[in-house]
């Protein structure tokens, strides 16, 4: 028996520390995956929250036989995805224009100034570039390409078959090489 489901089997025997152990294990996870696609701390966070809600209120509906991890993240999705058809979802607290909150990995300890500048400037590119993607798009890029989800794992939680996967993250990726062609001449 996995881990998942045996917390999950404790919670509903009472156990509600098992819960909390679920809410610990991908919490950072579902924040990352909430932050990526609302591009916003604060309304993330919210997400995340509401995230672990509807799982709580929903836990006994889950069906062993799926994947946890894939319940959860649709359940986050969703809410991501109702976090933005709210009027209100344009928060005080926007993400910085200059890309610090968008991570690009870097081969040296000690980039140079030139080299930080380029990796904030390439960061900035993608996130203006991924805000521009349709949210269908956005979404099946952001669970391959940032959350490393598999394609199954995607189809899942969007509820979509495999193909209609592929198709769209190759879609998403065609787009992106060209709002980054678009970015790059502007500058």
């Amino acid at each position: 028996m996995d881990p998942d489901t045996k917390l999950m089997l404790e919670f509903a025997e009472g156990d509600k520390s098992a819960f909390e152990k679920l809410v610990l294990k991908y919490r950072d996870r579902i924040y990352n995956l909430c932050r990526h696609m609302l591009n916003n701390a604060h309304d993330a966070e919210d997400a995340a929250q509401d995230t672990f809600i509807k799982a709580f209120q929903n836990l006994k509906r889950f069906k062993p036989e799926s994947s946890l991890y894939t319940w959860m993240y649709r359940i986050a999705v969703n809410t991501c995805l109702d976090y933005k058809k709210k009027p209100f979802f344009e928060s005080l607290f926007k993400s910085s224009n200059d890309g610090e909150e968008f991570v690009v990995e870097q081969s040296s300890d000690n980039p140079s100034p030139e080299r930080r500048y380029e990796s904030k400037q390439i960061g900035y590119a993608i996130q203006k570039s991924l805000k521009r993607l349709s949210q269908k798009l956005r979404t099946v890029i952001i669970l391959k390409e940032i959350e490393g989800l598999s394609y199954k794992e995607i189809a899942e939680i969007l509820d979509i078959s495999i193909g209609t996967v592929k198709s769209r993250i190759s879609r998403a990726r065609e787009e992106l090489r060209e709002l980054m062609k678009e970015f790059t001449e502007q500058n």
